[in-house]
């Protein structure tokens, strides 16, 4: 268990770094979730072709984790679509609801009762952002585009969790991800329609940075987030991404400036993300502390 927190916190932490990889890349939101898909599921490809671990799945199979895989594709988006029209700590802040949304579609997807501690700690995540948004209202295109994408976050970890019983987190990863591709190859034509791109081929810079954030911030951050799927609830997992807006806020303050630009609303409403990760974070420990013991003293025996 403290294998898997220690894998998800540093996945959390990758996850915060990508906000500001995101406002560094001058693409549109489309192309550079585009161009990040096509470098990591190339990168990926080559990897596990080396390793011997590439592997064929069954074509019903493939539409499954397509799906998830255009779900990751859309979070992405509407996540760097934050970052775009809000700012790098607007969009991370906005994700702390995916804490709210699991606390809703984990039980009806899972078919088990709805924890209402579950509800209460994820409210005040929405508390916090809604503090936010009632008193910044120039970033309200930021904070929708924030909202759907942590819709998104939320249902991710939800139907991997299925799919990690079956399929190993590299061989997940390469045909989620290959699914976001295929499908974003169709829909950003669409797309730059109505959020038309100042430039379609990335700057050197941009290249630099979008290796990055495909090589570390994606394979690397999905593998460990998978990993740690493995011992830990969908729900327990986006309330520790929470702590992206912490790692996020803290980059964005340092590459950006942003705290020049917010003001005493907005650190009341981190306040009260921050709060909730803890009490979540608390509740986790102690309610695996009994059985941790337990284990222990039957494997002493």
């Amino acid at each position: 268990m403290r294998k898997a927190f220690f894998q998800l916190h540093i996945a959390v932490f990758l996850a915060g770094f990508t906000a500001v990889l995101g406002k560094l890349i001058g693409l549109n939101e489309g192309l550079l979730v585009w161009y990040r898909l096509l470098i990591t599921v190339l990168v990926l490809a080559i990897i596990l072709y080396f390793k011997k671990q590439l592997q064929l799945i069954p074509v019903k199979d493939v539409f499954k984790i397509f799906g998830v895989g255009i779900i990751v594709a859309i979070h992405w988006v509407t996540f760097y679509g934050s970052v775009k029209y809000g700012n790098v700590s607007i969009a991370v802040v906005c994700i702390s609801a995916s804490g709210f949304f699991t606390a809703f579609f984990e039980p009806l997807i899972f078919r088990r009762r709805i924890i209402l501690i579950e509800i209460l700690l994820s409210l005040l995540a929405i508390a916090g952002i809604y503090i936010i948004f009632d008193f910044h209202p120039q970033y309200k295109t930021g904070i929708i585009f924030g909202v759907i994408s942590a819709i998104g976050s939320s249902l991710f970890p939800i139907f991997n969790k299925r799919l990690l019983v079956r399929f190993s987190p590299s061989i997940l990863t390469l045909y989620e991800l290959g699914g976001g591709l295929v499908a974003l190859t169709i829909l950003v034509p669409l797309y730059l329609l109505k959020f038309p791109a100042g430039y379609y081929l990335p700057a050197a810079a941009d290249w630099v940075w979008l290796l990055i954030l495909a090589c570390v911030c994606t394979v690397l951050c999905f593998d460990l987030q998978l990993n740690a799927l493995k011992k830990i609830s969908p729900f327990t997992a986006n309330i520790a991404y929470n702590m992206e807006p912490v790692y996020g806020i803290a980059l964005a303050f340092l590459f950006f400036q942003e705290n020049k630009l917010l003001d005493s609303y907005f650190y009341l409403g981190v306040g009260l993300i921050i709060l909730s990760v803890a009490l979540q974070t608390g509740r986790v420990w102690y309610n695996n502390r009994p059985a941790t013991s337990m284990q222990q003293i039957i494997s002493e025996q």
